[in-house]
C-alpha cells in the first residue's frame, strides 16, 4: 500500500507541475497590435474657460512632431524665403485620454492639432487652470507660427510658440 501512495503522490505532483508550466502564469501578455493611426485627441465644441497673455513675449514652445509640419506649413501661409510669423489664437486642451502622459495637453490651431506643452510645462500648466478654478477645461491664447526659412537650400521646421507665461521654471 505505501509504494501505491507514493506512486500516486508522484503523478499528481507531475500533474499538477505540468499543468502550471503549461499555463504559465508569469508569462507576459502580448501587447495589442498598432492601429498604423497615431494618437490624436478631439477638441470638444466647448467654449474656451480662459484667455491667457504674457504681453507678447511668446516664450513657451509647443512640442510637435514631423507629422505636425504639413498642417503648421499650411497655417504658415505663403511666407517665400524669409522665416513666418502667422498669429493665430490657440486652443489648450487638457488631454486627459493621452496613454502616453497623465498631464497631457494637447494644442490646436483652428480646430488642428499642432502638438503638446513638454511634460513638464503641462504641468505646471494644469496647476494654473486648478488655481483659476478651471481644471479640465479649455482656454485660449495668442499663439505665432514661426519657421520654415530657406537655409543651405532647405526648408527648415515650423515652430508653434505660445504668448503664455514661461511653464518650464
Amino acid at each position: 500500500m505505501q509504494p501505491l501512495i507514493s506512486l500516486l503522490i508522484i503523478v499528481v505532483t507531475a500533474a499538477v507541475v505540468y499543468a502550471i508550466i503549461k499555463s504559465n502564469p508569469n508569462k507576459p501578455k502580448a501587447l495589442p497590435l498598432p492601429s498604423g493611426v497615431p494618437y490624436e485627441p478631439t477638441l470638444p465644441d466647448s467654449a474656451p474657460a480662459l484667455h491667457w497673455s504674457d504681453g507678447g513675449r511668446f516664450m513657451v514652445e509647443v512640442m510637435n512632431e514631423s507629422r505636425y509640419q504639413p498642417t503648421l506649413r499650411a497655417l504658415a501661409g505663403g511666407h517665400g524665403d524669409n522665416a513666418a510669423a502667422a498669429p493665430y489664437v490657440a486652443t489648450l486642451m487638457p488631454d486627459d485620454r493621452n496613454a502616453y502622459e497623465n498631464e497631457a495637453v494637447a494644442v490646436f490651431i483652428e480646430g488642428r492639432m499642432v502638438g503638446y506643452l513638454s511634460q513638464k510645462a503641462s504641468v505646471k500648466f494644469r496647476e494654473l487652470l486648478r488655481k483659476k478654478e478651471a481644471a479640465g477645461q479649455l482656454s485660449t491664447v495668442d499663439a505665432q507660427v514661426r519657421g520654415g526659412a530657406l537655409w543651405q537650400g532647405k526648408r527648415l521646421s515650423y515652430v508653434v510658440v505660445l504668448d503664455v507665461e514661461p511653464l518650464e521654471k
